[in-house]
């Protein structure tokens, strides 16, 4: 990934894209309209949300108010569609990639709106990783905001602050290979929960493992003293023996696995390109590796050895998953696709998605295999019916930068996080369910 270090904003902002409409849009005179849709709710000191109910009736899901500004929806999305930047270590990889997609069928409603939670203030710090929002319930949801993990319980609306990395932060627990010094003003990278276990990632190689369901901090490690030592990915996962493991992939060309058990390191590959992304196979015996090169691998989890090298992509990779079925696989790279990948075949890719804006920069299946949701860097999350064979999707839009997408364990929640200074916040979505059998009852 990009040795670049600064916050998103230094290189995306809605406000590029038309000066006069963004006074309007950043709200300009929403302070003096007693409008039903103002974005502030004096009576409670905070930020309004926006609800199912108030979106049927026709409020905009994110409390922006087009009936007051100089710019319609229609044309603000057709200009954002025309002028957004999407960054390329290989230029021109966009549009090269176009030729082999799948044209596939919008408007299904998979997932319904919920709730746009504008009070949680979701965050990006490098504008290429894009893995900061992890759902563990579909009512419990972690994310980034500035220096906080917080917690998001949308049952009861509250949230909580589970880690502040702003000053010093030290392992609280004692183990052989921790750091017991800790870090002093961590910038987080990286994020992954799962169950119990949280692990933060940051700029300088570092690891931050804290169980939630404990005080204080477990575990301390910095994976590297390289000078390029950016922790681009965690994936936390439970090995054959029942152990909880994570795996880090590095902007140092590694990939380590560490034990949560015994909080050892386990097993360090190295590879000739930065990696951004990796992801375990369900059974546990292979691990795609994407990182700055256009090819991926498919590499033997116990020993990194090379099994597959994975054509197709133009530029740099940030993100992959697996199917639930552990047949197949799905990569996401800077030429604004995502590849479908058959561990059966992998001369070529058996499908090819095609984003709107950018490049794929985080991918996730629901814990059913029914579905599979890619996010762009801003603006779309893309949602498809994987037994259609990708042919039917759900296109979510809004605006704004995307710091994480997650669906909850159990399916039935599906969560984004939108970074931007004015109308950043958590949106929610509910999986649609048919339940006619409740037909004869009324």
């Amino acid at each position: 990934m990009s040795h670049y270090a600064g916050y998103v904003e230094d290189e995306y902002e809605m406000e590029d894209v038309d000066d006069d409409m963004d006074d309007e849009f950043r709200g300009r005179e929403m302070g003096g309209s007693d409008s039903d849709v103002d974005e502030y709710d004096y009576s409670n000191s905070k930020v309004a949300d926006t609800t199912a109910a108030q979106a049927r009736k026709g409020k905009d899901i994110q409390g922006i108010p087009w009936d007051r500004l100089s710019i319609t929806r229609e044309k603000y999305r057709q200009t954002r569609l025309e002028q957004y930047k999407n960054y390329e270590n290989i230029p021109n990889s966009g549009e090269g990639s176009g030729k082999d997609c799948k044209d596939t069928k919008k408007g299904s409603v998979y997932y319904q709106f919920r709730r746009n939670a504008r009070s949680v203030k979701s965050t990006i710090l490098h504008f290429q990783l894009r893995n900061l929002v992890w759902a563990t319930s579909k009512h419990d949801v972690y994310l980034m905001s500035h220096f906080s993990v917080i917690h998001w319980s949308s049952l009861s609306c509250t949230k909580s602050e589970v880690l502040n990395v702003s000053g010093h932060v030290a392992p609280s627990e004692k183990h052989p290979g921790s750091l017991l010094e800790g870090f002093t003003q961590t910038q987080v990278s990286t994020l992954a929960v799962k169950d119990k276990l949280l692990v933060a990632g940051g700029f300088q190689g570092e690891l931050i493992c804290k169980h939630l369901d404990r005080p204080g901090i477990s575990f301390c490690s910095r994976t590297t003293y390289d000078e390029n030592a950016i922790t681009n990915a965690v994936e936390i996962y439970d090995s054959p023996s029942g152990a909880v493991h994570f795996t880090a992939s590095n902007n140092d060309c590694g990939v380590r696995d560490f034990d949560m058990e015994k909080f050892q390191l386990t097993k360090h590959f190295r590879y000739p390109w930065p990696v951004n992304h990796t992801s375990l196979s369900p059974d546990g015996k292979l691990l795609v590796i994407v990182g700055d090169n256009p090819e991926g691998m498919l590499v033997n989890s116990q020993t990194g050895k090379t099994v597959m090298s994975l054509s197709g992509h133009l530029d740099f990779s940030f993100a992959s998953a697996w199917h639930p079925d552990g047949m197949t696989f799905a990569t996401g790279n800077q030429d604004k696709t995502c590849r479908i990948w058959d561990v059966r075949n992998l001369s070529k890719s058996v499908a090819v998605l095609k984003g709107n804006l950018g490049a794929i920069r985080s991918i996730r299946y629901t814990s059913d295999g029914q579905y599979m949701m890619m996010a762009e860097p801003a603006d779309f999350v893309h949602v498809y019916d994987v037994k259609s064979g990708y042919e039917k999707e759900q296109e979510i839009d809004f605006f704004g930068e995307i710091s994480g997408i997650s669906f909850s364990p159990d399916t039935e929640s599906l969560f984004i996080g939108v970074w931007d200074r004015t109308y950043g916040s958590l949106l929610e979505y509910g999986r649609s369910r048919n339940y006619s059998y409740l037909d004869s009852l009324i």
